[in-house]
């Protein structure tokens, strides 16, 4: 396994040319679609011949430290879905966007919060990097209330593009969360040696 990194209870590692069909299960879930399509399934062959290409490519281009990861579970390897931390097309190395997609049975158990705090800690501590964002539905209260607990604040709020399709609640538009390596810093001094939960991958 290429592995990224390793939290208390999950593995984050890059994602191999084997790794489709994984993706495709995750996509297929309207549960797990319902703020990104509407509940509308990736189509295999998009999966196959466009993104997973996509993410492969992305680990040359930033030499394996940045672009989007397989979690699996610690105990059992079980897949729960990924976590991506890399720039926008073309963006700056210093201002990368925090995401995560995780199947519906791995919901409630706190990996959400596990794994992009990790990525937080990594990103600040290791990356160079300046500025973590991320942005999701307006009414996305659960993904929200997450960037909160990570200490991310709202900075923006955007109207929903034309072009998606009919997705629950796209009338309220989008919010995007930042925080930046000095505010991390400030919180990580006042949680002291709890913060660094992480444990970084062997090369």
């Amino acid at each position: 396994m290429d592995t990224y990194l390793e939290t208390e209870r999950l593995v984050l590692r890059r994602f191999t040319a084997d790794d489709a069909d994984l993706l495709i299960e995750l996509d297929s879930d309207p549960a797990v679609m319902r703020y990104l399509s509407g509940g509308d399934p990736t189509p295999p062959e998009v999966i196959r011949e466009r993104y997973l290409p996509n993410i492969l490519a992305g680990y040359e281009k930033w030499n394996g430290d940045l672009g989007l990861f397989a979690a699996h579970e610690k105990h059992g390897g079980a897949f729960v879905g990924w976590f991506i931390l890399r720039p926008a097309p073309e963006g700056a190395l210093d201002e990368v966007e925090l995401g995560y997609r995780l199947r519906q049975v791995a919901w409630g158990n706190g990996y959400a919060t596990e794994g992009s705090r990790a990525l937080l800690d990594k990103a600040f501590t290791e990356l160079g990097v300046r500025v973590v964002w991320a942005t999701t539905m307006s009414v996305n209260h659960g993904s929200r209330n997450i960037m909160a607990k990570l200490g991310m604040s709202l900075v923006d709020t955007y109207p929903t593009p034309s072009d998606v399709g009919v997705i629950e609640g796209a009338e309220h538009g989008g919010v995007r969360y930042e925080i930046t390596k000095a505010q991390w810093e400030r919180q990580a001094t006042g949680a002291g040696s709890r913060r660094r939960r992480w444990r970084p991958a062997v090369a």
